[in-house]
């Protein structure tokens, strides 16, 4: 068992390749979404979360986290019994009273293959071949790193050190880094995004998984070069209204990736507050605004997979030619 496994593409090889990057539920709706589209899909993964199951894990066994790894094994798993029973396995977690109280069985498999492999991607490449994962899951750097936030919260500013209190600090966050400074890159991950067809940023968290993708020096200088065509998926509107706008959002990408072009931007009309201004922003870094529902009928800040999906469509059409009409999806 010391040696990789093959990373085997679905026969067929349907669909143009794509890479998604980002993390946590974002990242597994994109990802839901895709796989309806094509099977040559790649997730690329932020590896800075400090908290929960994958916080305790990265401190007590000097890993990277597992837990937003393991998210996008399971939105990849194979549409059968097999794939959807191991994928409930990964998702399970502990109700103890004791030390396994909370932790995800998946972070655990994770963990267990990293430390038999020491290989990360080797790692991950097992798990996927026992979901019949329908993609590759990478991390977007090989060692665990760190979030660090400029935040201005009552008109003060602070830095904030944390994913997991970045995440939950209130305030408007005016800049975000990675720790530490220049670290590098997953080389699997780098060699994906220049080899796409499509590279996806977002939707999810935008300051601890969406931006992170763009500080790592090699991955930046991947998603600057890459001849792949570029799409930043925006948020649905949160329940705080004191909340960034997906107009920020975009903004905060302009001013963490400068010079970085995107060809498309996906927003739900429900999500958009400036419509005209967004338009704008996204003009100025090359895109066209595409506008359509993708969200959940109940009025919930989630995403649906097939709305998502149709969306992605309609923003890709013309670029990569017959989509061959994937699973639920109109031909």
């Amino acid at each position: 068992m010391s040696d990789r496994p093959r990373h085997v593409p679905v026969a067929g090889g349907r669909g143009p390749a794509v890479v998604a990057l980002g993390g946590g539920h974002g990242l597994a709706a994109t990802l839901s979404a895709l796989r309806l589209m094509t099977d040559r899909l790649t997730a690329v993964v932020t590896v800075a979360d400090d908290g929960g199951s994958s916080g305790r894990l990265r401190d007590e066994l000097d890993i990277l986290p597992p837990g937003d790894l393991r998210m996008a094994l399971s939105a990849l798993c194979d549409d059968s019994d097999w794939g959807r029973t191991w994928r409930d396995v990964l998702q399970h977690r502990f109700a103890t009273q004791g030390p396994l109280d909370r932790h995800a069985v998946g972070n655990l498999l994770i963990a267990a293959l990293w430390e038999l492999l020491g290989d990360p991607v080797a790692g991950l490449d097992w798990v996927g071949r026992l979901l019949g994962a329908r993609g590759r899951v990478l991390p977007m750097s090989c060692q665990p790193l760190a979030i660090e936030a400029d935040i201005v919260v009552d008109g003060e500013p602070r830095t904030v050190y944390g994913q997991s209190a970045v995440a939950v600090t209130p305030g408007r966050v005016e800049a975000v880094r990675l720790l530490p400074d220049g670290a590098s890159a997953c080389p699997e991950a780098v060699a994906a995004v220049d080899e796409a067809d499509w590279v996806v940023l977002g939707p999810g968290s935008w300051f601890t998984s969406v931006l992170p993708h763009v500080l790592v020096p090699e991955l930046s200088a991947a998603l600057h070069r890459t001849a792949a065509r570029r799409c930043v998926t925006l948020n649905l509107r949160p329940d705080d209204p004191a909340a960034m706008t997906n107009l920020e959002h975009l903004r905060a990408l302009a001013e963490h990736a400068p010079g970085m072009r995107v060809d498309v931007v996906v927003a739900d009309p429900g999500a958009v507050v400036h419509l005209d201004e967004l338009a704008e922003q996204a003009a100025a870094m090359g895109a066209e605004l595409v506008l359509r529902q993708v969200g959940v009928g109940d009025g919930s800040a989630r995403h649906d997979a097939l709305r998502l999906a149709a969306a992605f469509r309609d923003a890709f059409e013309g670029h990569w030619g017959d989509l061959g009409g994937g699973p639920g999806m109109a031909g």
